[in-house]
């Protein structure tokens, strides 16, 4: 049996924030690191680039063993969490070893799911969540001609320019009327697309899947229209949850997410959670939600550690603030806050440049003078600066026309004068 004063479970983004907080307030106390994983700590974000061979996997990861050593962290890799024991301040692990802590931090993150379509669980279809699915995928990829995407959001579209490059044939299929819905509006998503087409990749949106086949190491994708589509492999990116299943039993409250307080603490009293499998206040109306971005994971985690290690200068989670930066096709695009909504919604304003002959896309969201939302392309907006000042509530004035017409110069003006 095991004894810890902190044991963080998992090793990514959240996990790694938590134990730098840590180490900064207390150096002695005994820290166990724990991930399913067989492998040092990774960010997920990196997978994608593995499939066309642009990343090496020896150089992916976040920590490695020397950097752990100096942390002084216990670091125990391929151990699955099973069960979490409250009242004894104890879990169980899947080789049926029980480990004990004082504090414990759950960063387990999220795990694919697959659609109820008939016929998908047979299908030896591939996902893309760890460095074991991107390795499988990567390898599956150089005996592969063509391939069926389900899902264009992130992952999804990730994957496919990924694998386009590697010379596979892609098809997405995503059911929704456009690509990446949770980021982009109808003209921003566009663009995308038609970058994506000009590279050779086939895009079906508005199209549902009603049953998938396979035999002889290929896969056919049946379409609710009728048609059929068939590829020599079928990756699913339709979507993640929390992984959670290990709560069961243990009275620990959880929705969509392990539900936490505004330091991260969950319903008892010594486990915290951060990341993909936090449930936590949003920035906009305070309705708890699982806000799953590199951002939220990083802020969370650094909050989690600092109220376990008991640091004065721990701050309340200001709330989860939605920001994704993605490159294209050698585009870059990102969006923040609330980016994705129209004109017409009460309540707010909406500046719009949109010039898709040079493939320039700005979009900025005004409720009164705050900047709220914004979305863009190819622009001058830079991402920091503008998730700033909606993170600040920073009252623009007079310099809200101004931000829309020169973004990049009154972006720097404004930050100068916010850290005065």
């Amino acid at each position: 049996m095991s004894q810890s004063t902190y044991l963080i479970v998992g090793s990514s983004h959240a996990a790694l924030s938590a134990l730098e907080a840590i180490r900064i307030q207390d150096t002695d106390g005994s820290v166990t690191l724990v991930t399913q994983e067989e492998t040092l700590p990774y960010s997920p974000t990196i997978l994608p680039y593995m499939i066309s061979g642009q990343v090496n996997p020896e150089r992916i990861f976040l920590r490695d063993g020397d950097d752990l050593d100096r942390a002084r962290v216990t670091f125990r890799k391929g151990a699955r969490l099973v069960a979490v024991d409250p009242a004894n301040h104890s879990v169980s692990m899947d080789s049926g070893e029980t480990l004990n802590y004082e504090k414990m931090l759950l960063a387990t993150g999220a795990e694919p799911t697959l659609p109820p379509i008939p016929g998908m669980k047979d299908a030896c279809c591939h996902v893309l969540r760890t460095l074991g699915d991107a390795l499988q995928l990567q390898t599956a990829a150089q005996k592969a001609k063509s391939a069926i995407i389900l899902g264009a959001g992130l992952i999804g579209m990730h994957a496919a320019e990924n694998l386009a490059k590697a010379g596979v044939q892609i098809t997405i299929v995503e059911a929704l009327p456009r690509v990446l819905p949770g980021y982009f509006d109808e003209q921003a998503a566009g663009l995308v697309q038609q970058v994506f087409t000009e590279h050779g990749i086939r895009i079906l949106t508005g199209s549902t899947v009603t049953n998938v086949t396979a035999s002889k190491g290929a896969c056919t994708v049946s379409l609710e229209s009728g048609g059929e589509l068939s590829g020599d492999l079928l990756l699913v990116a339709t979507g993640v949850k929390p992984r959670m299943d290990y709560l069961a039993g243990s009275g620990i409250d959880a929705g969509d997410g392990i539900v936490v307080d505004d330091t991260m603490r969950t319903s008892s009293g010594d486990i915290w959670a951060a990341g993909d499998v936090a449930e936590a206040r949003s920035f906009f109306g305070g309705k708890k939600r699982v806000n799953a971005t590199l951002p939220s994971a990083v802020e969370q985690g650094r909050i989690a550690g600092m109220d376990m290690a008991d640091d004065p200068a721990a701050s309340p989670f200001a709330g989860g603030l939605p920001a994704n930066t993605y490159t294209f096709f050698e585009n870059r695009s990102f969006s923040l806050g609330m980016g994705v909504v129209a004109d017409s919604e009460e309540g707010v304003e909406v500046d719009l440049i949109f010039q898709p002959t040079s493939m320039q896309y700005q979009k900025l969201v005004f409720e009164g003078d705050r900047l709220v939302g914004v979305s863009g392309i190819n622009t001058d907006l830079d991402p920091g600066i503008m998730w700033q000042l909606i993170r600040r509530k920073v009252e623009l004035g007079k310099m809200k026309r101004r931000l829309a017409a020169l973004p990049l110069e009154t972006g720097r003006i404004l930050m100068s004068s916010m850290w005065r």
